[in-house]
């Protein structure tokens, strides 16, 4: 294999290893390489972002750590996009949301059922949000995840604690199980004289 492919490889696996980052020894192991081959790629690497003129990230080492970060100098841009998407949530975040803050801790397939439809990417999307968290497991079979809401949910939407939500109305049924067949959707009959 090339250097670039190398290079190319690197860097690929440090975006996706996201926030945990990759450690020199990870990237041996990946890439079947010896330390120094390894360190010279990530000189390279970082060589290379550190000459790029135009970008919008770039690669260090915190603690051993490769990661992909932002730059500092466009630190206010960056807390200001994050302030204005936590501010806005779809109908369908809302929905998710309020499940999870009036029955938590709750399951996704328990989520899913008062939904009536999936809500995986909404759940990624409320945890990338901080809206909501992992509170546990839930014992029976696969021990799926149990989800609670977060601080973060609580100040913004100025609770002080889940008291203070609204009560849940019953929903009323607008017709008699007991009557269903016999008057309420029975077609009208016209007289035939």
């Amino acid at each position: 294999m090339q250097t670039n492919e190398y290079l190319s490889i690197i860097e690929g696996m440090i975006f996706l290893s996201g926030d945990e980052g990759m450690t020199l020894k990870q990237i041996m192991a990946v890439l079947e390489i010896s330390k120094k081959e390894a360190r010279e790629y990530l000189k390279q690497l970082l060589d290379y972002y550190d000459q790029k003129p135009i970008k919008g990230f770039q690669i260090v080492n915190y603690g051993g750590c490769y990661k992909m970060v932002t730059l500092v100098k466009h630190e206010a841009y960056y807390a200001k996009m994050i302030k204005q998407n936590h501010l806005r949530l779809s109908k369908s975040a809302l929905e998710t949301l309020a499940i999870i803050a009036y029955y938590q801790p709750i399951t996704r397939v328990h989520i899913e059922e008062i939904r009536g439809v999936g809500c995986e990417s909404m759940i990624r999307k409320l945890l990338a949000k901080a809206m909501i968290k992992e509170v546990g497991r839930e014992e029976s079979p696969g021990k799926p995840i149990l989800y609670g809401v977060t601080q973060t949910f609580m100040d913004a939407f100025k609770l002080a604690s889940l008291d203070e939500l609204p009560e849940l109305e019953e929903m009323s049924s607008d017709f008699d199980s007991d009557d269903i067949f016999n008057t309420k959707y029975q077609e009208e009959v016209k007289d035939s004289a």
